[in-house]
C-alpha cells in the first residue's frame, strides 16, 4: 500500500533527556509522522469514518512530548508509535521522527533526530 498521511513539525516543550538540566529546564521537541493508512474509501466517500482523525493523533503526540519524561528520544519515539497503533486501528504502520534540536552535544548542530517505523 502506498497511501500515507504525513504530519510534520508537531511541537511540544518537554523534559526528556539524560542530564539533570534537561529534566529541570526542558527543551523543544518536534515530531514528524508518516501514517500508512488505506485511504481508498475516504477518497471516495469524503467521510472521516473512512480515515484517521489527525487532530486526535496530533493531540496524542503532544501529550507524549509534554508528559512522562524519558531519558532517550528513542524511547519517546517508540512510545508514540505504540500509542498510535493501539488507539487508531486503521493505521497499518507508522514512522515517527523525533527531533531534538537543542540536544546537549559539544559541537554546533541544526538538529538531532531518531526515526523508527512500527507495523501491525
Amino acid at each position: 500500500m502506498s497511501d500515507q498521511i504525513l504530519i510534520t513539525g508537531i511541537h511540544g516543550f518537554g523534559y526528556h533527556g539524560l542530564f539533570e538540566h534537561e529534566r529541570s529546564n526542558g527543551q523543544d521537541f518536534y515530531v514528524d509522522l508518516a501514517l500508512e493508512v488505506d485511504l481508498e474509501a475516504a477518497s471516495r466517500t469524503d467521510s472521516i469514518q473512512d480515515t484517521v482523525n489527525y487532530g486526535e493523533i496530533t493531540d496524542l503526540v503532544l501529550a507524549q512530548i509534554t508528559s512522562n519524561p524519558v531519558s532517550l528520544i528513542e524511547k519517546l519515539a517508540g512510545r508514540i508509535a505504540e500509542r498510535i497503533l493501539n488507539s487508531h486501528l486503521k493505521v497499518n504502520s507508522v514512522t515517527v521522527t523525533v527531533h531534538k534540536p537543542q540536544a546537549p552535544v559539544a559541537v554546533s548542530i541544526k538538529d538531532i533526530a531518531v526515526q523508527i517505523t512500527r507495523t501491525r
